[in-house]
């Protein structure tokens, strides 16, 4: 097994909205694509109340929780403002203009 999982095209993950990745016996990983075309993963669930962030309106560098508009920051996956909370991120690249994300780091978040 490679240490990269290959998860698809950059182009079908719209711009300022995300894709999912369904992980067997686990949480699924949301991979989102900025309006900067920046992408990051994290796990699909709100520290909060566990929303689908994957449901979530991206702005900038932070993506809404759908459930009660939380903010998540996309790079440390930590809640911003007054909130409090962190949801695991994952490592994300492109490569030929395939998205993969890091093998151990979905394992390990969405156990």
């Amino acid at each position: 097994m490679g240490a990269w999982l290959d998860i698809g095209w950059l182009n079908e993950i719209p711009v300022r909205g995300s894709r999912t990745v369904q992980v067997e016996g686990g949480d699924d990983i949301a991979i989102f694509r900025t309006g900067e075309n920046k992408l990051f993963a994290l796990l699909d669930r709100c520290p909060h109340k566990h929303g689908r962030l994957s449901q979530g309106i991206v702005h900038g560098g932070a993506v809404a929780c759908p459930l009660h508009n939380w903010r998540i920051s996309l790079t440390s996956g930590e809640a911003l403002g007054e909130d409090k909370g962190c949801t695991p991120t994952i490592p994300v690249k492109v490569s030929g203009g395939r998205v993969l994300i890091c093998r151990a780091s979905t394992l390990k978040a969405a156990a």
